[in-house]
């Protein structure tokens, strides 16, 4: 990277959103641009999750995307070794490599008003762009709970996105924290190498079969000689996910029969009564992610594990301590603790108009317009923005539609013409997270009875869409320039620095 690059689009992050966004911008006819990613390679949470079991819970023709239809997935579910390769694949095959920008950790992104373009400090140089397309992905920072007494620990820890595959857990005493997405694939994959595993759970999590297996070699040469076939098959799982929303965000009390269902499953491994009653959920269905595990139960009923129906509160040396007074003694904690989902730091490094960092903006709570946008960040834009998150299907459809509207809103400046950004106005951007919060009051993420990572240090929930993908691939295929203040370069007698506010406005209306 040349020390004063200046490209037209800026990708932070090459995972799923970032990759995306490179595909569709080259589709677009915009080859001006760079990915920059702080890693070594591509991938995102599917390459920093690599730990024992890892695989997506999203059925693997939905998981991929439309564009890049992939016919040799190995199993219905795939692991994340499989995902991985495929976005490696993606990245070769639309000829993405010359425009990555590896060991590139973006440390401040900051509004230049009087030339209407964003200055960016990275770890590896500086550059300028007329906009920002930040895809850093909700899971992507870690989360660890700062426990009293951990830095007295003489053994190994490490959160399970960053899991060390140097440390051998053959025979130690492991302890595992959480029991979300990650631990219950971790428990399963662990437990049989462990002399001892402790399961810290605060809330237990509703957990389903997951009917997985080999796709076989017939199925993959159907889908490689006839396409439209992994095309029907793809139509198949998204259309039943469709169908499920209603329950989720209209009609939670129709999750009674999933809830009976999940207990069953239970009931079949489970044959402790005292474990069974630990393990059963006192929120509705759905109110957490609902998992997905064949194997979870199953290593939870083994002779060497131990399940503590209490977070985790001290740790003194060796021994932990949960808040029911449980100790445990452990040559090992893995944290499956979750990310920064609604406090994501990368917004602490973006500095808007107004010197306003988004942090300082979102301390009140996430707020965006139509996921992608915010009031005083002209030409910035998220992918995997604030309640554009899914609690059943397959988040690569919601990335799919916001790179619909991120095309539009390329093609909208040109139309504008010369040198100009967007700034999302702040009406706009209040109206639509209004008819959002008022949709989400009735969903089962707002009235289930839990508290989950959707919901932010509020309580309000501003990380789940509350509808289908269809509404939401509607409500993003078009940029409405009537939602958006049109900025100019200053007039040439303004004082560089006088105006707070990023440019000239103007009033864009039709025809504008």
């Amino acid at each position: 990277m040349t020390e004063h690059e200046h490209v037209r689009v800026a990708v932070i992050g090459s995972g799923f959103g970032g990759l995306g966004a490179a595909v569709r911008l080259r589709r677009e006819g915009v080859t001006d641009f760079v990915v920059l990613e702080r890693a070594g390679s591509v991938g995102g949470t599917w390459r920093d999750n690599s730990y024992p079991g890892c695989a997506c819970d999203v059925p693997s023709h939905l998981y991929s995307f439309s564009f890049a239809p992939n016919p040799d997935w190995p199993r219905t579910f795939s692991g994340q070794e499989h995902i991985r390769a495929y976005l490696e694949h993606v990245t070769d095959v639309f000829g993405l490599r010359p425009h990555l920008r590896f060991d590139s950790e973006v440390k401040l992104m900051t509004w230049d008003g009087e030339n209407l373009r964003w200055e960016i400090e990275t770890s590896s140089g500086t550059l300028t762009a007329d906009i920002v397309v930040s895809a850093t992905g909700p899971l992507s920072d870690p989360k660890v709970p700062d426990v009293p007494g951990i830095e007295t620990f003489p053994g190994k820890v490490f959160h399970s996105a960053r899991w060390d595959h140097d440390y051998d857990l053959r025979g130690k005493r492991v302890a595992m924290v959480g029991t979300g997405a990650s631990a219950i694939q971790i428990v399963p994959a662990v437990q049989p190498e462990v002399e001892r595993l402790t399961v810290f759970q605060r809330t237990p999590p509703w957990v389903m079969p997951r009917v997985d297996r080999a796709i076989s070699g017939a199925e993959r040469r159907l889908h490689r000689l006839l396409p439209l076939t992994a095309q029907a098959r793809r139509g198949l799982l998204w259309g039943i996910r469709e169908l499920q929303v209603q329950a989720f965000t209209k009609r939670p009390n129709e999750l009674g029969l999933v809830e009976r269902l999940a207990k069953r499953n239970m009931t079949r491994v489970i044959k402790d009564p005292e474990l069974r009653a630990k393990l059963t959920p006192t929120y509705r269905i759905g109110c957490k992610r609902i998992l997905l595990s064949s194997t979870y139960y199953p290593a939870l009923a083994q002779p060497n594990v131990d399940v503590v129906a209490s977070g985790l509160s001290e740790i003194r040396g060796s021994t932990l301590v949960a808040a029911d007074g449980t100790e445990t003694e452990a040559d090992a904690i893995v944290f499956g603790t979750g990310f920064h989902v609604t406090d994501m730091p990368i917004a602490e490094r973006v500095v808007g108009a107004d010197g306003r960092t988004l942090a300082e903006a979102w301390s009140t709570g996430m707020k965006s317009l139509r996921g992608a946008t915010a009031a005083g960040f002209p030409n910035w834009m998220t992918v995997i923005g604030p309640n554009t998150g899914l609690g059943n299907s397959s988040m690569i459809l919601m990335i799919e539609s916001q790179l619909n509207y991120l095309a539009d809103y390329v093609r909208q400046l040109d139309v504008v013409g010369g040198r100009a950004a967007l700034d999302a106005r702040p009406g706009a951007v209040e109206a639509w997270n209004t008819r959002v919060q008022e949709r989400m009051k009735r969903t089962v993420w707002n009235t289930g009875g839990c508290t989950s990572w959707y919901l932010d240090a509020n309580g309000v929930n501003t990380t789940v869409w509350p509808g289908t993908t269809t509404e939401f691939r509607g409500a993003t295929r078009r940029v409405d320039l009537a939602e958006y203040d049109l900025l100019r370069p200053p007039a040439p007698d303004t004082a560089p620095g006088h105006r707070a506010d990023g440019g000239r406005k103007k009033k864009l209306e039709a025809g504008a």
